[in-house]
């Protein structure tokens, strides 16, 4: 059975449970997440921290009806907690994240053929066929619907499905095709280097949806390769410049008649424990690199050498979009380009739009409570 005990001299309350585990839970913690202190309704903090003593203290600690009941000192307040809801959130290990998938990084033998892929029909009409397909595009950064209607809209509410459409100065949605005037050389029938879109934003936007409406033209292929994998064959074989990319922000910029947008990035983003957490890659984007003189040369050498790799046979992947088909992606992860086509031979048209990666991470969170 589940056990407490009051530990007053180190200030906690040591709970074990049946399989043995045990966590202890410090006082001020305790009484900070109090069940009484959330309204019932929106699940949000109500308890004020500065209403109580930094050294609070506990009168006492029992069971009663399987809950373990804490009676603190100097108020006529008692905490009830269940002890399976103490287990989720045991200091020190965090709750679990059904949308914290581990990456499987992915080379040039990675083909197209081994990507997570899932009809559109599917994807609208089963949540457990949803989730296993949110799930896998989060491990690869990468995947294809297929079936997809033969309307611009239909990649749109595909999106929908999962989460809000982010704006941008471009719209909410994106028309990738050849016109003239072009403000970014998507709009062109140019070869597109691979890159993440707009790290000159503050934040980028998470993951792409590019529903290909029609592709007849001669050229045109798409191009993707795992940033992350990148990354990390950077910081396993030249670690100094991995720490450059990682460690240096440089400016990126987009500026036309009615937009000068601009932000400072390191290219390789890591988190608080220094996990690869995103890419802000885009030579076009690229602004004036504003480093110290004495800076500047390691910094372009480590910068070419992440170019040089996104370049490499190694690690692209190659392939030819249909119309039906709608390509997602993590685009702070996986870079993305095209090869140049001629539009003189056929029409090529694209759609697309962005669902920030809080949107995309919320989806999973509650398809996985609502399919156990």
């Amino acid at each position: 059975m589940t056990t407490a005990t009051l530990r007053g001299g180190d200030r906690v309350v040591n709970v074990c449970w049946p399989n043995g585990t045990s966590a202890d839970f410090p006082f001020l913690w305790l009484r900070d997440n109090c069940p009484t202190g959330f309204h019932p309704d929106t699940r949000e903090r109500q308890f004020d921290l500065t209403s109580i003593p930094l050294g609070l203290s506990v009168g006492n600690v029992s069971l009663e009806d399987g809950d373990i009941v804490v009676t603190w000192d100097g108020e006529s307040h008692t905490s009830r907690f269940d002890p399976g809801w103490l287990y989720d959130h045991r200091p020190g290990i965090g709750l679990l994240d059904p949308a914290q998938v581990d990456a499987t990084l992915w080379r040039a033998d990675f083909s197209p053929a081994d990507l997570p892929r899932a009809t559109s029909s599917d994807l609208t009409s089963s949540d457990a066929l949803l989730l296993e397909f949110l799930l896998e595009a989060k491990k690869t950064g990468l995947a294809i619907v297929d079936g997809m209607a033969h309307d611009k809209d239909a990649g749109m509410a595909m999106a929908r499905r999962i989460g809000f459409l982010r704006e941008t100065n471009f719209g909410t949605t994106f028309e990738v095709m050849s016109k003239p005037n072009p403000n970014n050389l998507a709009y062109t029938s140019h070869a597109l280097p691979l890159h993440t879109d707009l790290a000159n934003q503050e934040l980028p936007p998470g993951f792409q949806f590019l529903h290909c409406l029609a592709n007849e033209a001669e050229g045109g292929g798409s191009t993707f390769c795992d940033g992350f994998a990148i990354a990390n064959d950077l910081r396993n074989d030249e670690p100094e410049a991995f720490r450059l990319l990682s460690e240096t922000p440089v400016p990126f910029r987009f500026h036309d008649e009615d937009y000068d947008i601009r932000r400072h990035h390191t290219v390789i983003d890591l988190d608080l424990f220094g996990n690869m957490q995103e890419l802000h890659f885009n030579a076009h984007l690229a602004g004036i690199f504003d480093l110290p003189a004495d800076k500047m040369e390691p910094y372009y050498t480590a910068y070419r050498k992440l170019m040089e790799m996104t370049r490499s046979e190694r690690y692209v992947m190659t392939t030819r979009l249909r119309g039906g088909e709608m390509v997602i992606f993590d685009n702070r992860r996986v870079l993305h380009g095209r090869a140049a086509f001629d539009p003189n031979t056929g029409f090529r048209h694209l759609r697309g739009c962005y669902v920030d990666r809080g949107e995309f991470d919320s989806r999973i969170r509650v398809l996985s409570r609502s399919q156990g």
